[in-house]
């Protein structure tokens, strides 16, 4: 046998060329398995231990623990693995060189704030030292928190004096502020009453200081922001420029620029547009489709009647596609999804259905105003739910998730909206070309949302470049697509509040077009039947689809593999 080295952060023992010749090639491929397995664990657990995400010292010791994960991947005899193996190699290379180079524009946000929070890191050297499980003089910290209250009052001072602000980086700044008030109450309750000598010190200067921060927090939101204390319908944002745009995208395997995908996205525009005119006629609507959309969005059922709708629709879904084997559904998928109910606060960000195992029905409630009451049913219609329920249920969210549980789990560290949400849209594509809009006002409800998809990508890259502001972005999808306004304000709250990264809204046509032209490289070729096709992209899991082509086809695979697909021709 050949000899052994042991990999230094304690990932895996990395068998050497010898040996690893000698394996199986299944064996190989699990080496590299136990290899992501255990750095995605190594790199969650340092995760959970440096809680606090504007910490210097947390972006450093992340960093330090890529650079010495690549150094042990590149030990990897790659040429040994077999093809899963490789894929997984270069995933993880991959990832690896991605989170250093987010790490590297968090660290030019982080700068961002030092006008507006020039104390972050005084603040930080306090409450770190629980983590490090240091000693703490209690008249030392006690004199800290006592000039810390200066500096956060001086802090406040020198913001009538900073000019153009933007509403975007106050909002960001008092949310910091805030972050470091909660942090240094965890630090003061980890000691208080157990240390007396700490207690007696630091009691009165940590209140003073938590006082003082909350209060610069408010400022911040309120005088600086210029946002009302109770106000939660104001879109703000914050819009991360051209270069953080090209280094997510270089995350995401896409290799494009933002301003080839905006034409990209006109471009399938333009082909809704056609299609909504063609079904606007066979209603007898002539070319104005915003009066067949009208008539599309009248065809609600009523209040009570919302989760029998779902039922129906979901099964009608579930027998079209097993009818003509597009894809194999196990039945205990079809046997453990769940539904629910969104109360009102959910729908004022999500006014349509979200989905998984458990599938989030948006439809009025009787206490909502009149006019939310009646943007709910119109947005939340028959024909709309017909091209969403699938696409939340099966073969959509809830069977992607049900797969990646039991195929592939350890590739969940590498998981892409481009996957999830391109998987999901692309099977509305399917069942459009296959012919499952049998009536112009389905073909109007799918083309709705294939149009918002398009309409997603124009305004979040806009925004992100600096070119649209929220207000415009909710005009465009009033005016071109067709949002109630009430729900467009929703969709774009949703998309910019935080809670999603700055290409996932993208992500639904731009990975619904890769597996569109995966399906014309294999399917249409026929080297993969149709079922053959769509269980191999679920078994294989959650990953940048340039990699699920790696994984399905003869692409050449090397230690210099870089993304390169270019799967939509823009010539």
């Amino acid at each position: 046998m050949g000899a052994k080295h042991t990999v230094l952060s304690g990932l895996i023992c990395v068998v050497s060329v010898a040996c690893a010749s000698a394996q199986p090639q299944a064996e190989r491929g699990a080496s590299m398995r136990e290899f992501v397995e255990r750095h995605e664990a190594d790199r969650e657990a340092l995760k959970r231990y440096w809680t606090l995400e504007s910490s210097a010292r947390r972006a450093e010791r992340l960093e330090t623990f890529d650079d010495e994960t690549l150094r042990e991947l590149e030990r990897v005899d790659f040429d040994a693995l077999d093809r899963a193996g490789k894929v997984d190699w270069i995933l993880l290379r991959h990832e690896l060189e991605s989170d250093r180079a987010r790490i590297e524009i968090e660290r030019r946000k982080r700068a961002e704030l030092a006008p507006l929070v020039p104390f972050l890191d005084r603040v930080l050297d306090l409450v770190e030292v629980t983590q490090r499980l240091e000693p703490v003089d209690p008249e030392r910290a006690a004199e800290e928190l006592d000039a810390l209250v200066g500096v956060v009052a001086d802090a406040r001072k020198a913001t009538g004096e900073l000019k153009d602000v933007a509403r975007s980086l106050a909002v960001r700044a008092s949310s910091t502020v805030r972050e470091l008030d909660t942090a240094l109450a965890d630090w003061f309750r980890e000691r208080d009453r157990y240390d007396p000598q700490f207690s007696w010190w630091a009691a009165k200067p940590k209140e003073a200081l938590s006082e003082a921060l909350s209060d610069y927090a408010k400022h911040l939101r309120e005088d600086v922001a210029k946002l009302a204390a109770d106000d939660d319908e104001t879109i703000v944002g914050d819009p991360i420029g051209r270069e953080a745009l090209l280094a997510e995208l270089q995350r995401a395997m896409i290799p494009y620029s933002p301003e080839e995908l905006l034409e990209v996205a006109d471009r399938e525009f333009a082909w809704c547009e056609r299609e909504m005119l063609a079904a606007s006629r066979a209603m007898g609507f002539g070319d104005d489709w915003r009066a067949a959309l009208e008539r599309v969005k009248q065809d609600h059922v009523g209040p009570g009647e919302q989760p029998a709708l779902i039922r129906e629709l979901a099964a009608e879904a579930i027998d079209f596609i097993e009818s003509r084997e597009l894809l194999t559904i196990p039945a205990l998928a079809k046997e453990t999804w769940r539904m629910e109910m969104m109360t009102p606060e959910r729908q004022l960000v999500n006014p349509f259905f979200t989905g998984g195992e458990v599938i989030s029905v948006s439809y009025p409630t009787a206490d909502m105003e009149h006019d939310k009451k009646v943007m709910s049913l119109r947005g939340n219609n028959r024909h709309f739910a017909r091209a969403t329920v699938h696409h939340e249920l099966i073969p959509g969210h809830h069977l992607q998730q049900f797969m990646t549980r039991r195929f592939q789990p350890h590739r969940r560290g590498f998981a892409t909206p481009f996957w999830t949400e391109g998987w999901a849209l692309w099977w509305e594509m399917l069942l459009w070309n296959r012919g499952f809009a049998t009536t112009p006002e389905d073909k109007i409800g799918m083309l709705f949302w294939r149009s918002h998809r398009c309409a997603r990508i124009r305004f979040s890259l806009s925004f992100h470049l600096g070119l649209w502001t929220p207000e415009q972005c909710i005009d465009f999808l009033v005016e071109r697509v067709g949002h109630e306004r009430e729900n467009a304000a929703g969709e774009v709250r949703r998309s910019f509040n935080g809670s999603y990264g700055p290409l996932y809204q993208i992500a639904y046509m731009l990975g619904a077009l890769q597996l569109r032209e995966l399906h014309r490289e294999l399917v249409d070729s026929g080297r993969f039947g149709e079922r053959e096709f769509h269980d191999a992209v679920l078994e294989n899991g959650n990953m940048p689809i340039e990699m699920v082509r790696a994984s399905l086809s003869d692409v050449s695979l090397g230690r210099d593999f870089r993304s390169s697909w270019r799967f939509y021709a823009l010539e």
